[in-house]
């Protein structure tokens, strides 16, 4: 039995279960309101209030079931009352029902949703909560969370870190979401329901967060689940036109820029997860690399900027004092230069799979698109900048505050210092342009000890999304999620397995403020899973992982085949944490990386750890991970 004043809840797939305590005064009743266009109606005879309501042209349906019997006080639309009125629809509308004062608490309340009708909510209702037990319902819920967590068993470390990391898996697992319901799911791509053919039907992602280690992480864990994600992307595109950039169960966002579907399903297809409709899916990020605007938070076919980016190979940012004419660009403004770095990765994960289908043109006509990031590179300061629709460099471009707020006129919510190093498909051809491994280096240490410029306050302001600071480098956002690991391409590793730890140790924590940006459905968190245990995707489309320095002395991850990848350290701790040697398999790995086929049928990595850098593993030439302007 709960105390008073307490509400406590638990939930299924497709349901929630409410226990609520009143206080010990007259008076306990139970509102229900929809905001938006909708429907409720409250049903005494069966201790029930169902209804719905239509957000983005989806309804959202629910049944609600009492354990009390109530009476209905009445309903209401806006500010007209109307007493025991027991149904309404409209807008800004609600329902309310009483409870006897003389029955003793808990009352309780079952809630079925569906996204297909109030029947559906009810059948989902009586699948997943058919009895009045609220305990069984809360244990169910933590089996399925344990058995999720329980994929990643870690051992050493302290209870900090392992709260830290067990915190970060569970965010990580949030998305995307199945609204599969009875073999069958709504789908606001088309505003139909449809079959699901055996495979679910996944709802809710945000590309440019989740691409980077999100779905990576996925994939490693769960590749069925992130099967059925790129199949749904592949049915979104068949019902709506374009392969979705931020799938939503109302449609399709358009929020941030990239063509990332395109690395979500050449990710995929590149570790050997190949069992979905690869023809249709390379025709939807195709025609999104070809037909569709690349302007920032917008959506439709190409436009006049979009013609001069595939003309020139970069997208035109104003030139200095010049007005905004195109009645295309949003609020959130050009992004000119990370428009180019972003669809320069993208197209390089278009032509992945256009080689893997033997589309010999389409691999041509991507690879050289995905030299594009040279476009912006601008050699008189070393930096990627933007260029007017002249082909000329915008005039007194500064790389650290240029760009306005967020730097939106050339970037996205970070600075030129972060964007230098967006080119995660081409690092050695990066490392080319900046004058090579030494000079590679300097940049990179530059980036970690470059100062504000400026008050810290001011700087924050105009670039509130870079949170995290460790000079210019921004952990709390995106963008920067690969630099760190960096390192590994010039034959620094030590530094990577430094940076590492030592942004994990500063920047999450198992406090109120213990995630360092805006967790965007899980990318903040994925970071630190991956790094916690050690190694972490820098390029996804690329089957490979850059190793880091773990913090836990034994990692074990369970394979969704029934197999077994561990991560064993020897002599590690907050102090040895640098690799003095390491085996993969039982062979030597004398190499800052490792392929996904090393592990896909599992295996162990055993580094032998230490306090003082081994600069001499993993510092030869060739053992650089693979990038694509390598053999």
């Amino acid at each position: 039995m709960c105390s008073s004043d307490l509400v406590e809840f638990t939930v299924t797939a497709r349901a929630a279960y409410f226990r609520i305590a009143y206080p010990k005064t007259n008076g306990r009743h139970m509102v229900m309101r929809v905001v938006n266009n909708g429907m409720l109606s409250a049903d005494p005879a069966h201790s029930a209030v169902t209804g719905f309501e239509e957000i983005s042209g989806t309804r959202h349906y629910f049944r609600a079931e009492s354990s009390r019997p109530f009476t209905v006080w009445g309903a209401w639309q806006g500010s007209d009352v109307t007493p025991g009125l027991s149904a309404e629809t409209g807008t800004d509308i609600g329902v309310a029902v009483n409870f006897p004062d003389a029955e003793a608490n808990p009352f309780e309340w079952r809630v079925g949703i569906s996204y297909i009708s109030v029947e559906q909510a009810r059948r989902n209702l009586e699948e997943q909560i058919p009895a009045w037990n609220f305990a069984a319902v809360k244990s169910r819920a933590r089996n399925v969370w344990n058995q999720a967590l329980g994929k990643i068993a870690v051992s050493g470390g302290s209870e900090d870190e392992r709260t830290i990391f067990y915190t970060a898996l569970s965010r990580s697992l949030w998305g995307m979401a199945d609204i599969t319901e009875d073999g069958k799911y709504y789908s606001g791509y088309d505003k139909q329901v449809h079959a699901s053919d055996g495979h679910d039907f996944y709802v809710d992602d945000s590309l440019w967060d989740t691409y980077r280690s999100e779905h990576p992480l996925e994939l490693l864990l769960s590749p069925s689940r992130q099967l059925d994600m790129v199949r749904s992307y592949v049915r979104m595109y068949e019902q709506g036109g374009w392969m979705p950039r931020d799938p939503t169960v109302d449609g399709p966002g358009d929020w941030m820029i990239g063509n990332h579907s395109a690395s979500l399903i050449a990710d995929t297809y590149a570790k050997g997860y190949t069992e979905f409709d690869a023809e249709k899916a390379y025709e939807g990020i195709r025609k999104n690399a070809t037909q569709a605007t690349v302007i920032p938070w917008h959506q439709g076919p190409l436009t006049p900027l979009d013609r001069v980016y595939q003309e020139r190979g970069y997208f035109p940012a104003l030139a200095k004092g010049e007005k905004e004419s195109s009645p295309d660009v949003t609020p959130e403004r050009r992004q000119a230069v990370s428009i180019t770095l972003e669809n320069s990765y993208d197209d390089w994960c278009v032509a992945l799979m256009a080689k893997a289908l033997h589309k010999d043109a389409d691999y041509a006509y991507f690879l050289k698109r995905a030299h594009d990031y040279q476009n912006v590179y601008n050699p008189a300061i070393g930096f990627m900048a933007p260029r007017s629709m002249d082909g000329n460099w915008v005039e007194d471009f500064d790389p650290k505050l240029g760009g306005g707020q967020g730097g939106r006129d050339y970037f996205t919510e970070d600075n030129g210092w972060v964007y230098a190093f967006h080119v995660q498909h081409d690092v050695a051809g990066l490392i080319k342009l900046m004058g090579g491994r030494e000079q590679f280096v300097k940049r990179l240490d530059g980036l970690f000890e470059e100062p504000f410029g400026e008050a810290k306050f001011s700087f924050l302001a105009q670039f509130p999304d870079a949170t995290a600071l460790i000079g210019n480098y921004p952990q709390g956002d995106e963008p920067s999620f690969h630099i760190p690991y960096l390192y590994n391409y010039v034959g620094e590793p030590w530094m990577t397995q430094r940076r590492v730890r030592e942004l994990m140790k500063i920047w999450y924590t198992s406090g109120l403020m213990g995630i360092p940006g805006d967790e965007d459905w899980g990318a903040m968190s994925s970071w630190y899973v991956f790094s916690a245990m050690g190694f972490y995707p820098v390029c996804p489309g690329s089957p490979t992982y850059n190793v880091g320095s773990p913090i836990f002395n034994e990692v074990k991850i369970s394979l969704e085949n029934g197999k077994q990848f561990t991560i064993r350290t020897s002599q590690q701790s907050a102090h040895d944490k640098y690799i003095q040697s390491a085996t993969l398999n039982g062979q030597p790995l004398n190499k800052p990386w490792f392929f996904h086929s090393d592990i896909a049928q599992g295996g162990t990595l055993i580094l032998q750890m230490g306090p003082r850098p081994n600069k001499s593993w993993g510092s030869a030439p060739d053992a650089a991970p693979p990038s694509m302007s390598q053999p």
